[in-house]
């Protein structure tokens, strides 16, 4: 879920690339609609901390709910600090700092998928 649309644009074509099936949304909403829709299995969501209507963790504990499995990716290009007074940034959490580049999110995303 990225709060963008261009740069969402070029997320879908740089994981499609890589080989994974991507659903994207632009806005959490959508995201909770589409992921309790999804005829397929969503193993990651990948989302921005910080967005209109909700942030990232609020939509993750959402999807969770839903599906405990799922695996959760943050992304930020804010400072650290600001994440970190959001409440977002704790220990455990899978996080990207933005602008990143396509070997170290092809490398995080593969990370995150094959952790236990």
């Amino acid at each position: 879920m990225e709060d963008e649309e261009a740069f969402a644009d070029l997320g879908r074509t740089i994981l499609t690339r890589l080989g994974y099936r991507v659903i994207t949304a632009s806005k959490p909403s959508e995201a909770i609609q589409l992921a309790k829709e999804s005829p397929e299995r969503i193993e990651l969501i990948i989302t921005d901390i910080i967005m209109p209507e909700m942030n990232g963790k609020e939509l993750s504990s959402i999807l969770l709910k839903e599906n405990p499995d799922i695996k959760i990716l943050f992304m930020s290009g804010y400072p650290s600090n600001v994440i970190a007074y959001q409440g977002i940034l704790e220990e455990g959490i899978n996080f990207i700092q933005k602008p990143f580049s396509l070997k170290e999110i092809s490398l995080k995303i593969r990370r995150v998928l094959d952790a236990e």
